[in-house]
């Protein structure tokens, strides 16, 4: 157990589907619930939607089958399938990792990397001693430029076995290509350029984009890991705040940045993502935070500099987060960058017309005494212009991006009692030509968690996933409430926890709502609506 300082695309689901998860719900209310956890439990499940598949020719490749038991990385190639039509035009292409892990285990942050592209970024559960097998799927169509010719591949779980941590990882990733159909409508990039892989963070990276490129979005998966503080970024606070995580002079504030030839590009505020070890490993046994299993990449619309870009020279690309004190480390941050080409010019010209911005505004209020208080507010915008004249025209494009963050703090001197509570927001507009496309996402995190004389750790959590995009709204929402004795064998903890997911996904043509609920390790309730 790793404890803290005190702490798919929008899918239609079938009838068929309905109906498997709603007599999936009947069958978990009849299961018994045990008074406290035991050496097994219900293999982990989210509440999210499965990805909607066309009804087309099916072909499955298997990418790699490993099994990790300390930090040396798969390797192997991946070939295209012959069966399901031309590579590179498929309907659609979704990955799927199957894992299984028994006894003792922390939580493990893991990679995997095709033709050097970081494809897909993930976390493990913690398993039951008696073992636990779960799966994750992600649409990886985006790639399908990447995949649609034979490439390395690199995968990598870094785990430690010995005679404590006796939990080997076993995995295996497929990807399952659909033959293109009728209304194949796929938007995918026309390459995908990596920056760096694996772990690592972007920096001095060399872009050289195509001369015709006309939408250029960076995506940088960005995770702050590795068990020290900047796992648990939001609750670091200030050199002068006494508390066993310090951060620097901006506190938890935090915000990644992608530049461009020194030039800030993009900003975006980080998702708190909580791993499955995280504040207590029980609150996650069955239902693992929102995005724990899948993590989403942060993206950066560069489009008004593609001007600067298509010049056919080499610019710089850094990636960097804001907050963390010089010479820290504990983020990870791989870069791809994804261009769509003018099918009917090799070069376009263009310039960046207008650019507005302004160093993070950022305040930290601390008051000490038998409560110590640490109240964190801080924001940023980024608004960028610029043109390119392309086949069809002069094309302008204009990228707004605000972010806020309100962390609100407060433990005790010896932290038995840990509170914090935070809210981001990152709200982005882009404009091209008049065509306003809105993405607004919010996310909140709350844990409240106390140790009380007997050595009995309790914490109650919050997590909230929120987003509009376009018309359409999602809204993953947690919450749990754990408690188990500290420093005794797993035995002797006598765990007890009740934990729910609610998934809600709306807009035109599709309203998806489904529960979640556990109790001891049991799944008490699954409920579509």
């Amino acid at each position: 157990m790793r404890r803290p300082p005190l702490r798919r695309t929008v899918a239609l689901l079938t009838a068929a589907l309905a109906s498997l998860a709603l007599a999936a719900g009947t069958a978990a209310a009849d299961t018994p619930v045990p008074a406290e956890f035991g050496t097994d439990y219900h293999d982990p499940v989210t509440a999210a939607p499965p990805i909607s598949t066309p009804h087309t020719r099916a072909c499955e490749v298997t990418v790699a089958e490993a099994q990790f038991k300390d930090f040396t990385p798969y390797t192997g190639t991946y070939t295209p399938p012959t069966g399901c039509g031309r590579p590179g035009r498929w309907s659609k292409v979704v990955l799927r990792m199957d894992g299984t892990v028994k006894g003792r285990q922390f939580d493990r942050l893991g990679y995997l990397d095709i033709g050097g592209v970081q494809v897909f970024r993930t976390s493990t559960p913690e398993p039951s001693q008696d073992g636990i097998g779960w799966s994750v799927e992600k649409d990886v169509t985006e790639y399908e430029r990447t995949l649609s010719s034979a490439q390395s591949v690199d995968m990598l779980i870094g785990n430690v076995v010995d005679g404590t941590y006796t939990g080997v990882l076993n995995v295996k990733v497929t990807l399952t290509f659909y033959a293109p159909g009728p209304d194949r409508t796929t938007d995918a990039p026309d390459q995908v350029i990596p920056l760096s892989a694996g772990d690592s963070v972007t920096t001095g990276a060399s872009l050289t984009v195509p001369r015709n490129s006309e939408r250029v979005l960076a995506e940088v998966y960005a995770t702050g890991s590795g068990g020290g503080c900047e796992e648990f970024w939001y609750s670091a606070t200030t050199p002068k705040a006494s508390y066993s995580c310090q951060g620097g002079e901006d506190g938890p504030y935090r915000e990644v940045q992608v530049s461009v030839d020194g030039r800030v590009a993009g900003i975006a505020s980080p998702y708190p993502n909580v791993w499955t070890g995280g504040w207590s490993p029980y609150l996650w046994s069955v239902i693992p935070s929102p995005t724990a299993f899948d993590v989403r990449p942060l993206t950066f619309d560069l489009t008004p500099f593609a001007g600067l870009l298509d010049d056919g020279r080499a610019h710089t690309v850094d990636v960097k987060v804001v907050g963390v004190p010089a010479g820290q480390t504990g983020w990870s941050a791989p870069t791809n960058v994804l261009v769509w080409q003018d099918a009917h010019r090799s070069a376009l010209k263009g310039a960046v017309t207008s650019y507005e911005r302004t160093e993070p505004a950022v305040s930290n209020d601390f008051t000490d005494g038998s409560l110590r208080h640490l109240v964190t507010a801080g924001k940023d915008r980024l608004k960028v212009t610029g043109y390119l004249d392309t086949s069809h025209g002069r094309v302008t494009t204009t990228v707004e991006r605000t972010l806020s963050t309100a962390i609100d703090h407060q433990w005790t001197p010896d932290e038995n009692t840990d509170d914090m509570s935070g809210t981001w927001s990152d709200h982005q507009v882009v404009t091209r030509n008049g065509h306003v496309a809105r993405t607004d996402r919010d996310y909140a995190l709350d844990g409240r968690a106390t140790i009380d004389a007997a050595n009995r750790l309790r914490v109650v959590m919050s997590v909230a996933d929120r987003a509009r995009l376009g018309a359409t709204r999602v809204d993953d929402s947690y919450h749990g409430d754990a408690t188990f004795t500290l420093g005794v064998a797993r035995e002797d903890r006598h765990a007890v926890a009740t934990t729910s997911e609610r998934y809600r996904l709306s807009g035109p043509g599709v309203h998806y709502d489904h529960t979640l609920a556990t109790e001891q390790g049991v799944l008490t309730r699954d409920v579509l609506r």
